[in-house]
């Protein structure tokens, strides 16, 4: 006996990954259904790659009673909205937005992480999937936390263009074109041409001149990994379709040595340990789409403090910063709280 599913935001980058996602993994759902807004309503949208197709449903119609699991993939007004009438109806949300994360009763999961924490959802049959940053390097601090205990974190990002959406992805392509035959550049998703350029700005400006793209890694590394860790961040979106990369600087309480830190990294889970100190032993974003796993390379240890190490992390936003993570999410509540069968 399997789960009934809701992917809500079916028809979205992230809501398409979660299908592919359910099935690559095999998933254990008897029923499936996409849920858009009005505008998607009738569209047929492949579940995967197994060549079958669901009719989208809309949201504003759909009854989420008798339903056990929505992966909410629609952007924080839509889930304000929908996403407590799902789990009023007893459906648990898995949500992808930023709006219930800090929320003290939410459960904020990266189930390399903190699964013991999932416990928590039932306080209001919601649980939040993080930021795509803060997921993969979570992933990656985890095992190194439990080892020598991380004191401090300097983390600078580089964000691809699919954590803006498909028009952050047009908008690369378009640009590219444009440089290229001459037409005129237009910017209307990024602040800045994101063409052949970096741009130090992800999300609103807040009082203290970090943006919120910053502060989210501050308070939600904090939530799911230890509150006591100091970290500053700074995220700059680049011009890559796909695959965040991140520079993390790390000082802990206890040594650890950058050979010791290679052997704990290399059997933690979700992390794939790719760190030869020659040319291409190393991971960029364009080897990480389509995959899960959180990549670490370039693991050194840094003199300027008594115990650092820098690592360079990869990952692909779409799946381990998103659709995956939830999907991991749902399969260790189906494990733990909703068992079938």
């Amino acid at each position: 006996m399997g789960y009934k599913i809701v992917v809500v935001g079916a028809t979205g980058n992230v809501g398409r990954e979660m299908l592919n996602v359910l099935v690559e993994r095999e998933f254990p759902y008897d029923e499936l259904a996409a849920v858009a807004s009005s505008r998607s309503q009738g569209n047929e949208i492949e579940i995967g790659d197994t060549g079958k197709m669901l009719k989208v449903q809309n949201i504003e119609h759909f009854d989420f009673t008798g339903w056990d699991m929505a992966l909410f993939a629609a952007g924080s007004a839509a889930t304000k909205e929908y996403a407590p009438k799902a789990a009023a109806a007893g459906c648990v949300v898995i949500d992808n937005s930023s709006l219930y994360r800090m929320d003290p009763d939410v459960p904020l999961i990266v189930p390399e992480v903190n699964p013991e924490a999932i416990s928590g959802y039932t306080k209001r049959n919601i649980i939040a999937n993080p930021n795509c940053s803060t997921a993969q390097m979570v992933v990656a601090l985890k095992p190194l936390h439990d080892a020598a205990t991380i004191k401090r974190v300097v983390v600078s990002t580089y964000q691809s263009v699919s954590g803006a959406g498909k028009g952050g992805m047009d908008e690369l392509f378009e640009q590219s074109r444009a440089i290229f035959v001459g037409d005129p550049k237009e910017s209307n998703v990024f602040t800045k041409q994101i063409a052949f350029n970096v741009i130090p700005h992800i999300d609103v400006f807040l009082d203290d001149g970090s943006t919120k793209e910053e502060w989210k890694m501050v308070v939600e590394t904090k939530k799911i990994l230890d509150p006591k860790i100091k970290l500053t961040a700074t995220c700059v979106r680049v011009p890559v379709f796909v695959g965040h990369s991140e520079s993390i600087n790390i000082e802990f309480e206890n040594e650890l040595s950058a050979s010791d830190a290679q052997k704990i990294l290399r059997d933690a889970p979700g992390i794939m340990l790719v760190d030869k100190r020659e040319d291409e032993g190393y991971v960029t974003p364009v080897e990480c789409v389509g995959d899960g796993a959180t990549f670490i390379s370039r693991v050194r240890e840094d003199p300027t403090v008594e115990n650092g190490l820098n690592i360079w992390c990869v990952s692909d936003n779409l799946r381990k910063g998103a659709a995956l993570n939830a999907v991991q999410i749902a399969e260790l509540l189906g494990r733990k709280h909703l068992k079938k069968g």
